[in-house]
């Protein structure tokens, strides 16, 4: 019975010791996650790298490598994952696999440890604007600042940082200054120790941060994931909105429901998509739009304009409020607008007369002579006619021919009632008549 009692004393204190120190820990501890920062630094990414982040703290990994290889991109792409990895406690290494500039460098300075291959370089990180020239001060004052934080967290030296970002900063030694950004070469940022070391591959790296033996897990973007890196890129954007306003605008057009409605839709739902597996859009803004796009359609059965300007109203502020800077997607959405007014102004100057709805909202008939339309009756057999005056002409009055009232035009100034006058001119409607002797035919 005692002895009953001290085992279960020793399983519950066992017990405990598995919940207090799961086994599981031991081997996710040893699991090193490889995750890949390339070409742009956009919201894409940030989508990316957000669930990489949480599956290795939800495996208690022991390192996270970056692997480098990028441009630049986006300055608030950037802040966003720069967040990201400040948030973990992870031990975050930057792997410099050719080049880190712009965004890439300033994501590298927030890595604990900064390895580089020998011909890796780092830095040229200026803030441009979306149309390519230097930001204005204000945001290259805060993205300056922004490096600076990023070098001092890790106990870099700042002014390095500051050189990246500011080309007026001097620094002859190392090729910066007079309108040139500091780029370190590997050697160089090892000097500065900007660099933890240099590495020949990857397989020199795990050795070198003494990670070899870790179960390396490599992490790759989905296909999802993927679609919206592409999707969410600035330049598409105004592309893809563009297809769309045009598709439907050409689908207004034309009878029935084609190619180019499934076009437009289909940009505006990739649109959407993208948007939403980044993270920038959710599911109260396609609501928006789909309710929009339904107030529109009703236009074409409720009378008034109320609707549809409401739909497209609603439309507009689903659009801005997916994007991820307001901004950015006006001028997106303006672009499109253009494009969409430039294909409407063809359309009803090339096919005006076939399109479908055009017909219903503008009136595209027109009452041609060719088509035996006539505004009035061109009486030319009166030319030479004489008749006598009703009523004095002041200029205008009328005159009778035969048992017919006519009204006519003096051809000068007054002439009065019960005079004789002859038809010299007729233009349509006005009939020019000139006091005369002859008598009136029988």
């Amino acid at each position: 019975m005692r002895r009953r009692r001290i085992l279960s004393y020793l399983l519950v204190i066992w017990m405990t010791f598995l919940l207090a120190f799961p086994i599981t820990s031991a081997f996710a501890s040893n699991k090193v996650y490889h995750i890949p920062i390339h070409n742009e630094v956009e919201r894409g990414l940030h989508a990316f790298l957000e669930r990489a982040f949480k599956e290795a703290e939800e495996n208690d990994a022991k390192a996270i490598i970056l692997d480098i290889h990028t441009p630049g991109g986006f300055v608030n792409a950037a802040g966003d994952i720069a967040m990201l990895m400040d948030a973990t406690d992870i031990r975050k290494i930057a792997y410099i696999n050719k080049d880190a500039h712009s965004a890439g460098a300033f994501l590298a300075l927030h890595a604990d440890e900064i390895y580089m291959v020998p011909n890796g370089t780092i830095g040229a990180a200026a803030v441009i604007d979306s149309a390519g020239n230097a930001a204005d001060l204000k945001a290259h004052s805060a993205w300056v600042a922004q490096m600076e934080a990023a070098a001092e967290s890790k106990k870099r030296n700042p002014k390095y940082a500051r050189a990246m970002a500011d080309a007026s900063v001097d620094l002859p030694e190392f090729r910066a200054g007079e309108g040139h950004l500091l780029t370190f070469s590997a050697s160089e940022a090892e000097k500065v120790r900007y660099s933890n070391g240099t590495v020949s591959n990857f397989q020199d790296l795990l050795k070198v941060t003494q990670l070899n033996g870790s179960d390396i897990v490599s992490i790759e973007p989905t296909f999802s994931e993927k679609l919206a890196r592409f999707i969410t890129n600035p330049i598409i954007v105004p592309i893809l909105l563009s297809i769309a306003s045009l598709g439907l605008v050409v689908e207004l057009y034309s009878p029935g429901f084609g190619v180019p409605g499934i076009m437009g839709l289909s940009a505006l739902g990739l649109f959407f998509f993208g948007h939403m597996v980044a993270g920038l859009a959710g599911y109260e803004t396609l609501l928006l739009f789909i309710v929009g796009l339904a107030l529109v359609i009703a236009e074409f059965f409720v009378p008034g304009g109320i609707v549809g300007i409401l739909g497209g109203v609603l439309i507009l502020l689903s659009l801005i409020l997916a994007g991820a800077n307001m901004m950015q997607m006006i001028i997106a959405i303006f672009i499109a607008l253009i494009v969409a007014i430039i294909g409407m102004v063809i359309l009803m100057k090339f096919f005006g007369k076939k399109l479908h709805v055009l017909n219903k909202l503008v009136l595209m008939d027109a009452t041609t002579t060719e088509d035996g339309y006539v505004s009035n009756v061109n009486r030319t057999e009166l030319l030479g006619k004489v008749g006598t005056t009703i009523t004095p002409l002041r200029p205008a009055g009328t005159m009778l021919f035969g048992s017919e009232r006519i009204d006519v035009v003096s051809e000068g100034g007054y002439v009065d009632a019960e005079k004789h006058v002859e038809i010299i001119k007729v233009e349509g409607s006005r009939i020019v008549v000139r006091q005369t002797e002859k008598e009136m035919e029988e």
